[in-house]
């Protein structure tokens, strides 16, 4: 299993693209029109081999703009797992009664949302592709979108919960969680459960800050976008 994209969700999709590509110096991003069927309009950016994505309501609703509302605006939305054997992962949220929200099966694409009231602390999507090197949702030629100079990759990430310890045990029983780093910690800032930061890789963990302070989204020495913390990793 690997950790293969994070989703925050911004009630201004416009400002929220600009924050993202200028502090983490990403390249063009990709609409991806399938989101379209959950009412949402968004923007995925590769980072190295990893992706951002970044979704945004347009009708009212959906699960994005009922999550704006709860939380207090934008926010940590999505993790996105990547598996090798989806009939595997899909029997094992069976055997641990976990509902599926959402499924898609077509050639070389194999995904499963995970209903969030059964596991907790964010949405979560299994999927599979073939080959392994593709990803559907940054769209046919994500290649070309890779920009490297500031951000290497997307290499974990953090939750937080009312009982972290909980939590944690039920994402390991429900998805395993081997060989990914994802973090349980005490939900302190009174938004309740969800996904409250990711880890990026980069080159120069100061020349990021610099970006955000210039934006205005450093905030006690740490980058936020979208209401989500991004730890830096050098």
């Amino acid at each position: 299993m690997r950790l293969r994209q994070i989703a925050l969700v911004a009630k201004d999709l416009q400002k929220a693209r600009a924050d993202i590509a200028e502090v983490l110096g990403l390249g063009p991003d990709y609409p991806d029109p399938g989101v379209g069927h959950f009412g949402l309009e968004n923007a995925v950016w590769p980072i190295g081999d990893t992706f951002l994505e970044v979704v945004s309501p347009k009708q009212d609703g959906t699960t994005a703009g009922r999550l704006l509302e709860k939380r207090g605006g934008d926010g940590g939305y999505m993790a996105i797992f990547q598996v090798d054997d989806i009939g595997v992962a899909r029997q094992r949220l069976a055997d641990n009664g976990v509902r599926t929200v959402w499924n898609t099966d077509r050639e070389g694409v194999w995904a499963t949302h995970l209903h969030p009231k059964d596991i907790g602390g964010a949405i979560v999507s299994i999927d599979q592709m073939e080959p392994p090197a593709k990803w559907e949702w940054g769209g046919p030629d994500w290649q070309a979108n890779v920009r490297n100079d500031v951000a290497l990759e997307i290499v974990g990430c953090e939750i937080q919960a009312a009982d972290p310890e909980a939590m944690r045990r039920r994402w390991t029983q429900v998805l395993g969680l081997e060989g990914v780093d994802v973090r349980f910690v005490e939900a302190r800032d009174g938004r309740g459960d969800g996904l409250s930061a990711f880890d990026v890789r980069v080159r120069g963990p100061d020349e990021v800050r610099q970006r955000a302070q210039a934006r205005g989204l450093l905030q006690d020495g740490e980058v936020v976008l979208c209401g989500t913390r991004v730890r830096l990793v050098s």
